[in-house]
């Protein structure tokens, strides 16, 4: 499957570009980087630190993906949204592991998934889906007598908050709820705020060092609690499920996935 990696000089793009020369059946075929950037005109290995392969780093998107099946995209919101049109033209998968994304970015995402297939997650590793898949089943078991709080640390770079990662969990939390969680998250606390309500899901977010990412999912009840936790210790685990979800899109119909759908949970 012939890969292109938008964003290829940033941590998550080197990272991409080692984890699909180590796959079996993948071969990056093109790499993306904004205008102006320092990156481009090198070789998307020799900068990934693999020595060269004969991929030129560019800052033409369209051009990259007409000679591809399938894009990987860790960038920002307006950058995904415009390789989303371009991979819809060019009908090949679209694997978004950006966050921070808006009601209305997603609805673009939606409709571009029209034409293509786009796998969307705020997290693409094993890990963290599988404890999503807990944190709804333990959230549809116990109720709203149990608060739910879901704390998260990342490093200090990371410009996004709360992580799209913690996003994904009080999603599951809602729906194990069959709730919204736009009606029940709660952001903030500063001040006098009053006694906790039945039912929200409450998020907590710290930054500092170089935390690739932690997440912790707190069901507290009366005199007990249950507390679900994945620490992410190498960003190589993001990397080998974007490549993993791209592999799985190709040949399929085009639709909105998820890393549940890929990995048939």
């Amino acid at each position: 499957m012939r890969l292109v990696v938008v964003g290829a000089a940033g941590r998550m793009g080197q990272m991409l570009t080692k984890t699909i020369a180590e796959t079996e059946n993948a071969i990056l075929s093109g790499a993306v980087e904004r205008p102006g950037s320092e990156a481009l005109g090198r070789d998307a290995g020799e900068l990934a630190g693999l020595g060269a392969i004969g991929v030129t780093i560019t800052a033409d998107p369209l051009a990259a993906l007409l000679n591809a099946d399938g894009v990987i995209d860790f960038t920002t919101p307006a950058a995904t949204i415009e390789i989303a049109a371009l991979a819809a033209q060019a009908r090949i998968v679209h694997v978004v592991g950006t966050t921070g994304m808006t009601a209305d970015d997603l609805a673009k995402l939606e409709a571009a998934s029209r034409h293509a297939v786009i796998i969307r997650s705020g997290n693409m590793s094993l890990g963290v889906n599988l404890l999503a898949g807990l944190v709804e089943k333990v959230a549809q078991t116990l109720g709203i007598d149990w608060d739910v709080e879901i704390l998260e640390m990342h490093h200090r770079m990371k410009v996004d908050a709360p992580s799209g990662t913690a996003i994904l969990l009080g999603e599951a939390a809602a729906k194990g709820r069959d709730v919204a969680l736009a009606d029940r998250s709660v952001r903030v606390r500063d001040g006098h705020t009053g006694a906790r309500k039945a039912g929200d899901i409450g998020f907590a977010t710290l930054r500092g060092g170089t935390v690739v990412g932690d997440h912790q999912v707190i069901f507290a009840g009366a005199g007990e609690r249950i507390e679900l936790t994945h620490r992410a210790e190498d960003r190589a685990i993001f990397a080998r499920g974007a490549v993993r979800a791209a592999l799985w899109g190709q040949g399929r119909k085009p639709g909105l996935y998820s890393m549940f759908d890929v990995l048939g949970l």
